[in-house]
């Protein structure tokens, strides 16, 4: 008989993740106590003491360690032999699930109406904010799933690459601009640029170009919120930089216009981007999940997209 059991490998592997017992609680849904008493027993089934315990943290001894890797092999062999079990859309729980803005003005609505179908016992938690914040909360393991401007670089991390997005220069029929030809960078410089928030990749891309090439200092607006960006727009505030999919309406029904211009910024990548330690199921089924819904829309509005 082995004298110990999955739910304190388990324990085991989140607390060595989040370097606390409280966190680890918090995650199972249990007390501290409960976690503390899981690692004792186990600490005694194994002869070896497996954490240091420090004021506000824990850190693995030499003995954790060594027990870490074989523990996550334990914990993925389970995780199969359950799936094999349980049928998909038995399976529950709660996806803390965060998204970057451009995803909401697209296939989001399509991928939660499919995880609804598929999963119908998960729960979902969303938040929407910018690529920055919802990779640090990713990484705090307070997100099980980000879609962002990926990928994420870390070991820890597993992404599934997205369809991109093409951006494309865009304004307002007021704004006194060329109907026809292509237009200069100098061109679009008679109005503020209108773009994605300073701490994005976009803007960095949208700014180094124009000042390392315009004697002028660019007017650049950068806006936290897409929505925001696309008002500016309308409104004849400036020039914008947004992804073609997200302003097709207002294109297609006047209220924008395409600015033909001699250079744009590169096409937004995204990832559907999941910790693989702790294993998570749930996060690893919707980001697959999430992959073949975006390529989907991509195909559906790819062949309803006119030709630039």
């Amino acid at each position: 008989m082995i004298p110990f059991n999955i739910k304190q490998l388990e324990t085991f592997l989140l607390v060595a993740t989040f370097g606390s017992f409280r966190k680890a609680a918090e995650r199972l849904n249990t007390t501290q106590p409960a976690v503390s008493t899981r690692i004792a027993s186990l600490e005694e089934a194994l002869g070896a003491k497996l954490f240091e315990r420090q004021s506000s943290t824990v850190r693995l001894t030499a003995e954790g360690q060594r027990l870490l890797p074989p523990a996550q092999r334990v914990l993925r062999v389970a995780e199969r032999l359950q799936l094999a079990a349980n049928s998909l859309s038995e399976t529950a729980g709660v996806l803390r699930l965060g998204v970057a803005e451009t995803i909401v003005h697209t296939w989001l609505p399509d991928f939660l109406k499919e995880l609804q179908v598929n999963y119908p016992l998960i729960d979902t938690d969303i938040v929407v904010d910018t690529t920055t914040t919802l990779r640090n909360e990713l990484m705090s393991h307070r997100l099980d799933l980000a879609v962002l401007m990926g990928p994420i670089q870390e070991y820890s991390i597993e992404n599934v690459e997205l369809p991109s997005f093409p951006l494309v220069w865009v304004c307002s029929p007021s704004l006194k601009l060329p109907n026809s030809g292509k237009l200069t960078l100098n061109d679009l410089m008679q109005f503020p640029i209108i773009s994605y928030a300073r701490t994005t990749r976009p803007y960095s891309e949208v700014y180094r170009k124009l000042t390392g090439e315009l004697d002028e200092a660019p007017r650049i607006f950068p806006a936290n919120s897409l929505a925001a960006s696309i008002t500016m727009t309308l409104n004849g505030i400036g020039i914008a930089s947004l992804p073609r999919e997200v302003v097709q309406d207002h294109t297609a029904n006047g209220t924008l216009r395409i600015v033909d211009c001699e250079w744009h910024p590169s096409d937004l990548r995204f990832t559907a981007s999941y910790s693989s330690e702790p294993s998570n199921p749930i996060a690893e089924r919707a980001a697959k999940l999430a992959g073949c819904i975006a390529y989907a829309f991509a195909a559906r509005i790819g062949k309803a997209q006119p030709a630039d």
